[in-house]
C-alpha cells in the first residue's frame, strides 16, 4: 500500500507540480487551467440542477420556475450553470485564438483532441438550451435538427429518429437530456487525454521554438499565475450573475413553449451565432449545413496544412495580419448572426464567411512563402 501511494504521489509531481515549462509563457496560456475550472462549475451545477429538473414537456418550463423560486440558492446554481457557459466559450474561443496565434497546431495529437472537444462542447451547450423548454428553446431545436433533412436519401428519415416522432415532442426531451447529462463526462475523459497529449510534448511557447531549454517547475511559478486568473475569472462571472444575469438569456425563452406560434427572430446563443450566420449566408441548404460544420473541422486540418519552419505564428508578420483579421471576421459573424435575414445583412454575412474561411487558406500559403525570404 506505501508503495501504490508513493507511487501516486510520484505521478502527481511529474504530471503536474514539477512539469518543466518553458518560462516566457505568458498570460494567454492561462486560459486551458481556467477552462478546467469552469468545466468543474458546469458539471457541478448541473448535477444539483439535475435533482430537482423534470424532463417532460409538460413540467420543464415549470420546474425551472420551481428552481428558480422555491429551491434553496436555485437561483443562484441556474444563473451560475447559464452564465458560466457563456464562460466556458469565451474561455474557449481564447484558448483557441491563443493555439491559433502561437502555432500550438504543431501539437498535433493535442491540437486534434481539442479540436473534438470543441465539437462535443457545442453539441452539449446545444443540448442544454433546449431543457428550458422556452419559445427560444423549441423553435431553436427545431430548426437546428430539422437541418439533418437536408442529407440526400436518409435525411428525413435521421430526422425524425432523432425526434422520435414527427415534430420534437416529449421523446425528444428525454433524449436531449439524457445527451446533455452523459456529454459533459466523455468531454472529462477527452480533457484527461488532451493533458497526457501535451505532457508528452510540453507546452508551446511564444518563441515558437521546439527544444526550448529554458524550463522551470510548473509549481509554484505557474500555478500562482493560474489561481491569480481563476480569482479574476470568477469575479467577472459573480459580478455579471448579481448584476445582469441574463444578460445573454433571450426574452422569448421566458414563454412557455409553444408549437402554433413562431418568434419573429430564431436565433441561437450568442456563441453559436457565427456559425449560425455562415449556416444563413449558403442559399442552399446541405451548403449551408456543410459550410456549419466546416466552419469547425477547419481547426481540424490545421496540423496538416500548416508547414512553416517555425511554430508560432508571431515570427510571420504577414500571419499575424491574417489572424487578426480573422479575430474581427469571428466578431462580424457573431455580429451578423443576431442580425435578421434582410439586407444590408445578407450580402454582409455572405462576404465574411467567404473572408472567414479565405484565412485558412491563406496562412499555409503565406507561411511557405515567408519561409523562402
Amino acid at each position: 500500500m506505501k508503495f501504490k501511494s508513493k507511487r501516486k504521489m510520484l505521478v502527481i509531481n511529474n504530471f503536474l507540480i514539477d512539469l518543466p515549462s518553458p518560462s516566457n509563457i505568458s498570460t494567454w496560456w492561462n486560459f486551458g487551467s481556467i477552462l478546467g475550472m469552469c468545466m468543474m462549475i458546469q458539471i457541478t451545477t448541473g448535477i444539483f440542477l439535475t435533482m430537482h429538473y423534470s424532463p417532460n414537456m409538460e413540467m420543464a418550463f415549470k420546474s425551472i420556475i420551481q428552481i428558480t423560486r422555491n429551491v434553496n440558492y436555485g437561483w443562484n446554481l441556474r444563473n451560475i450553470h447559464a452564465n458560466g457557459a457563456s464562460m466556458l466559450f469565451i474561455m474557449m474561443y481564447l484558448h483557441t485564438g491563443r493555439g491559433l496565434y502561437y502555432g500550438s497546431y504543431k501539437l498535433k495529437k493535442t491540437w486534434l483532441t481539442g479540436s473534438m472537444m470543441i465539437m462535443m462542447l457545442m453539441a452539449t451547450a446545444f443540448l442544454g438550451y433546449v431543457l428550458p423548454w422556452g419559445q427560444m428553446s423549441f423553435w431553436g431545436a427545431t430548426v437546428i435538427t430539422n437541418l439533418i433533412s437536408a442529407v440526400p436519401y436518409m435525411g428525413e428519415m435521421i430526422v425524425q429518429w432523432m425526434w422520435g416522432g414527427f415534430a420534437v415532442d416529449k421523446p425528444t426531451l428525454n433524449r436531449f437530456y439524457t445527451f446533455h447529462f452523459i456529454l459533459p463526462f466523455v468531454v472529462t475523459m477527452m480533457i484527461m487525454m488532451h493533458l497526457i497529449f501535451l505532457h508528452e510534448t510540453g507546452s508551446s511557447n511564444p518563441m515558437g521554438t521546439k527544444n526550448n531549454i529554458d524550463k522551470i517547475p510548473f509549481h509554484p511559478f505557474f500555478t500562482i499565475k493560474d489561481i491569480l486568473g481563476l480569482i479574476i475569472t470568477m469575479s467577472i462571472m459573480l459580478t455579471i450573475i448579481n448584476m445582469n444575469p441574463f444578460i445573454t438569456t433571450d426574452p422569448e425563452n421566458f414563454t412557455p413553449a409553444n408549437p402554433m406560434v413562431t418568434p419573429i427572430h430564431i436565433q441561437p446563443e450568442w456563441y453559436f451565432l457565427f456559425a449560425y450566420a455562415i449556416l444563413r449566408s449558403i442559399p442552399s441548404k446541405l451548403g449551408g449545413v456543410i459550410a456549419l460544420m466546416m466552419s469547425i473541422l477547419m481547426l481540424m486540418t490545421m496540423p496538416f496544412t500548416m508547414n512553416n519552419k517555425f511554430q508560432s505564428n508571431k515570427l510571420y508578420p504577414i500571419n499575424k495580419i491574417i489572424l487578426w483579421t480573422f479575430t474581427n471576421t469571428f466578431i462580424l459573424l457573431t455580429w451578423i448572426g443576431a442580425r435578421p435575414v434582410e439586407e444590408p445583412y445578407i450580402i454582409t454575412g455572405q462576404i465574411i464567411t467567404m473572408i472567414y474561411f479565405s484565412m485558412f487558406l491563406l496562412m499555409p500559403l503565406m507561411s511557405k512563402k515567408w519561409d523562402k525570404i
